[in-house]
């Protein structure tokens, strides 16, 4: 037995213990009199919390997870899983305990103040002690705590803080989340010092009229309030004044102790500018608390935003509009220090979020580092705030089990506590993935009473019934609903809520397909207001390939443009060893673990454009502007006509004053030229000056809209031009190490795996063709090759046409499939180039990735990009680098030398160093070895991508049909 009563106390195994000795929570903000102890700390990693602590210290840095700082105890992904069997609220007895200790020097000027620890995260129980003495106890992985050391430390002195952190809990069970498992301290650490007289707590309420409301509870270190003091205000220069009437409420009220103040201050602005997310506008607001000779004894600093936020019938208004969530879901993640993120890591994500059309953040699954808040404040998110809970392995018995009933209402009710001040909180989340029981009513409880001013979601109450009035959820916030059910239920009648999806568009691998078509009926249909996108990051964590072990933070430099330097990759579950993981299911962001923004990003950017092309007309272009709040000043154009013989024409565009909602009809900028072939406009949207998310320049959008279709020309033939093609039926051309043949299959991507479609393809045998050539013909000028693909659903037959026309081959093919082969990856030709060939330049959709269910985002005009540039490196090697809707392209070498494909109508076309079975063969990009050549895709039809890893597949209209699939291409040297 030991006589520390932390470790009797044994509350990595009490759920009944959510904590001891911590102080409550608070949104006090000081500024001042703090000591920040993050840094190096002597450190060591138990076995178990209650092993001895031995004689031998290595270091760890603070705040940081230790499984990412060369311990033994490596990272680990599981999504719903459990990592061990113990069944709740039990803990392994293996049980990773790490230690940490360092001397503190209390400053001399703290004499006679209070003095405080705060740590602001550990996962998953935290331990204080201080010289030798326990203090107090902690869960939350995600929340800091709060230590009074008043009479543990003195002023002047030096003592021992030893914080113990236990890995696994009974809270584990309720931090079941999506995400790699840690342990560590992950977020800073330090100490501050008050006044014994404190404000306890700061309740800031700004409505869009102007009228603030400021609550303030007061409290001394040494017991009974002393006579006299008092609260002060400023709003920016403006003296808040008292609330009379609340203070003699209060004193009349025999509930309010000598140990507990209350204060309220009250003002209201004038012409008051509001918060919004398009308009983020903050004043600055101190409250003072003051003896009762006048000086000051504490204080609070705040960045308001005057703002309403409330659901009328099924629409959720900010300032009484109906707004749009363009959201997406974040973790806290590094890829060198795992769940630490400093405050330039934090605005680093917000500055990508809002340049690519994102005004809306869910912090999944859990409240965020502090300066996500001020962040979000400041350049104009609009914020779910999601509690600490979920208990994904467990959810049925946990929502229900009254052991937990602290922590469902602790978790939720101290996040509210941290954050209410925030303007950009405008929805509080109870957890995800838990079911739905007890308590979490319980939880929202507690929240409507503290907090009236801001809507509950929950997807786990809301579930059952999406129109239920009696659940916790004032939203309906499906997780992954198909588009089609979301559109009935609202055209239902039943609908009595705003629907918003919590999860949505699954980002894992080369997918997001639809994501244009979920917008188009969002933006149409009445009762529809948006959802969250699953999720920011790919969390791959880089790890050495020699050892097998996380880099760390020395790890800065060592990886660019989403691919890790040689002798290094992305790590995903599996990766450390583990046995129990779920593989690349963490890999599911919208950004590389770099944050280099994916293909789906641009995508995004199109159709959260602000200003958008309504129409042509022969009288000119309809503009519309797609904001809530804002005009158009903020932003500059320019037009850019492109032609499909290779020019395009530029000229300044003047957007219209518009306010939000309004379109207006502006000229047409160009006399269209008579020749020149199809013709496509497009509005270069820019930032006009410096916003504070993106500077002077930076490209907000790029509407198009086309002007002239494409007019169809017949290649000449040329009969007296021979068309060499060997025994076997293959094409003979210099340029070509192998010859076209018919391709049904891809590399799978995420979605075909989890979606089970690839094993449906393996079972076919697409992956694996014969072909046979049953005949060949030939006559001046022109070869015909018919052959069969034999596969376990049948035989493809196919049809190539080799055709002798002016300096070149034209190719015109068909493939008939069986009925049973009802979904393939694509209909198309592969063949290979010779070394050498380095750029691409094409005219068709571009310059980044499309597919024929994501290329909203992809404006058709000439793009150049260099072969090996057109490789998307998701973190699983599967296809991609695709382009739709190509029109012709060209392969050429530094000398201008190479090759020239024209297409009989837009196609997708890949274009890649590797091979499907290249990619297919193995896991890691570091084990790919390119080819000198580029393989080449030309497609009839090419599968949509979907979300159906976790999700929605693609739609009826984006897979591959069986029968007769007729495609033709011309092929010359340059």
């Amino acid at each position: 037995m030991t006589d520390d009563p932390l470790i009797a106390l044994r509350p990595w195994e009490a759920p009944e213990v959510t904590s001891w000795g911590r102080l409550p929570m608070n949104a006090v903000d000081r500024r001042s009199g703090v000591l920040p102890l993050d840094g190096d700390w002597r450190f060591q990693l138990l076995p178990a919390p209650d092993a001895p602590v031995g004689g031998s210290w290595s270091s760890a840095y603070v705040p940081g997870a230790w499984t990412v700082q060369g311990t033994d105890d490596l990272p680990q992904y599981t999504n719903v899983r459990m990592p061990f069997p113990e069944y709740p609220p039990h803990s392994p007895a293996a049980n990773p305990t790490g230690v940490y200790e360092r001397e503190v020097d209390v400053p001399a000027e703290w004499a006679g103040r209070r003095i405080v620890l705060q740590v602001g995260a550990a996962e998953s129980v935290l331990l204080v002690h201080v010289d030798g003495r326990p203090v107090g106890v902690s869960k939350d992985s995600h929340l800091a705590a709060e230590f009074d050391l008043t009479g543990r430390v003195r002023a002047g002195t030096r003592s021992v803080v030893r914080l113990t952190v236990v890995k696994w809990s009974d809270a584990s069970h309720i931090e079941d989340q999506d995400q790699w498992w840690h342990g560590g301290i992950t977020r800073s650490v330090l100490l501050y010092a008050t006044d014994p007289l404190h404000l306890a707590d700061v309740t800031v309420r700004a409505s869009r009229s102007g009228e603030l409301r400021v609550d303030c509870r007061v409290r001394d270190a040494a017991g009974a309030l002393p006579e006299g003091w008092y609260v002060s205000g400023e709003l920016e220069g403006h003296l808040l004044t008292q609330d009379a009437e609340f203070d003699r409420f209060n004193a009349e009220d025999e509930r309010v102790s000598d140990f507990l103040g209350e204060a309220r201050l009250r003002t209201v602005v004038e012409d008051v500018r509001t918060w919004t997310a398009e308009t983020p506008e903050l004043y600055s607001l101190t409250v003072r608390l003051h003896r009762a000779d006048g000086t000051v004894a504490d204080t609070s600093r705040h960045r308001t935003g005057f703002r309403d936020v409330e659901i009328t019938g099924r629409d959720l208004l900010v300032n009484g509009e109906r707004i749009f969530v363009r959201g997406v879901n974040r973790h806290d993640f590094h890829p060198l220090t795992g769940r630490t993120v400093s405050y330039d890591d934090v605005r680093a994500d917000l500055i990508t979020l809002k340049r690519f059309g994102f005004n809306a953040i869910r912090t999944s699954h859990y409240p965020s580092d502090p300066a996500l808040y001020d962040l979000a404040d400041e350049l104009g998110f609009y914020v779910v705030d999601e509690a600490d809970i979920e208990s994904h392995d467990h959810a049925h018995e946990i929502a229900d089990d009254p052991r937990y009933l602290n922590a469902f209402v602790d978790r939720v009710s101290r996040m509210v506590l941290r954050d209410k001040n925030h303007p950009s909180v405008v929805i509080w989340s109870l957890g995800n993935e838990s079911d739905y029981g007890a308590n979490h009513d319980a939880a929202a409880g507690w929240v409507r009473r503290h907090d009236p001013t801001r809507p509950i979601q929950y997807e786990g109450a809301a579930k059952l019934d999406w129109a239920d009035p009696s659940v916790a959820s004032d939203i309906a916030c499906p997780m992954y609903a198909s588009l089609e059910e979301c559109v009935e239920h609202a055209l239902s009648g039943r609908q009595t809520k705003p629907l918003i999806w919590c999860e949505y568009s699954h980002a894992m691998g080369n997918s997001n397909g639809t994501l244009a078509d979920h917008w188009a009926a969002i933006e149409s249909t009445p009762g529809l207001q948006g959802g969250f996108i699953w999720e920011f990051w790919d969390h791959g964590i880089l790890q050495r390939v020699n050892d097998g072990r996380p880099v760390g933070r020395g790890g800065v430099g060592l990886y660019d443009n989403g691919v890790a330097a040689p002798g290094h990759r992305w790590a995903y579950g599996g990766d450390f060893g583990e046995l129990l993981h779920d593989g690349a299911f963490i890999a599911d962001g919208v950004v590389f673990p770099d944050r280099t923004p994916k293909p789906v990003m641009y995508e995004h950017r199109e159709i959260a454009a602000p200003v958008r092309i309504e129409c042509f007309r022969h009288e000119g272009i309809v503009l519309g502007n797609h904001q809530h709040f804002r005009g158009l000043a903020w932003l500059v154009g320019a037009w850019e006509l492109s032609l499909a013989d290779g020019r395009t024409l530029t000229a300044p565009a003047e957007l219209p004053d518009l306010r939000p909602g309004e379109t207006a009809a502006v000229p047409l900028p160009f006399e269209l030229p008579e020749e020149g072939g199809e013709a496509w406009l497009t509005l270069r949207v820019t930032t006009a000056g410096d916003e504070p998310w993106a500077p002077r320049g930076t490209v907000v959008c790029l509407p198009q809209v086309r002007l002239r279709e494409a007019v169809p020309q017949a290649p000449v033939r040329v009969k007296n031009r021979s068309v060499e093609v060997d025994d076997d039926g293959l094409l003979v051309h210099p340029l070509l190490t192998c010859a076209p043949t018919l391709s049904l299959w891809r590399a799978p991507t995420d979605n075909d795996e989890l979606g089970g479609t690839a094993p449906r393809w393996r079972d076919w045998g697409l992956d694996a063709l014969v072909r046979k050539v049953t005949d060949v013909r030939r006559s001046p000028g022109r070869v015909t090759v018919h052959a069969e693909y034999a596969c376990e659903a049948g035989v493809v037959r196919h049809l190539q046409v080799f055709t002798a026309v002016e300096g070149a081959v034209h190719v015109a093919e068909s493939a008939e499939l069986p009925d049973e082969l009802d979904d393939v990856a694509r209909v198309g030709s592969v063949f290979e180039t010779v070394a050498g060939l380095d750029l691409m330049e094409w005219y068709g959709q571009g310059p980044w990735e499309s597919y024929p269910d994501r290329a909203f985002g992809a404006p058709v005009g000439h793009h150049s990009v260099p072969v090996d540039g057109l490789f998307t490196p998701y973190l699983r090697p599967q296809e991609s680098g695709g382009r739709y809707g190509v029109r012709h392209f060209t392969l050429s070498a530094p000398d201008a030398t190479g090759l020239a494909v024209v297409l009989d109508e837009p196609r997708q076309v890949g274009v890649s160093r590797y091979r499907a079975a290249d990619l297919t063969g193995v896991t890691h990009h570091d084990e790919l070895v390119p080819r000198a050549g580029c393989v080449v895709h030309i497609d009839a039809a090419h599968r949509g991508l979907g979300t159906a890893s976790c999700g929605p597949d693609t739609t009826a209209s984006y897979l591959v049909a069986p029968g007769v699939h007729r495609w033709s291409w011309t092929l010359r040297a340059l």
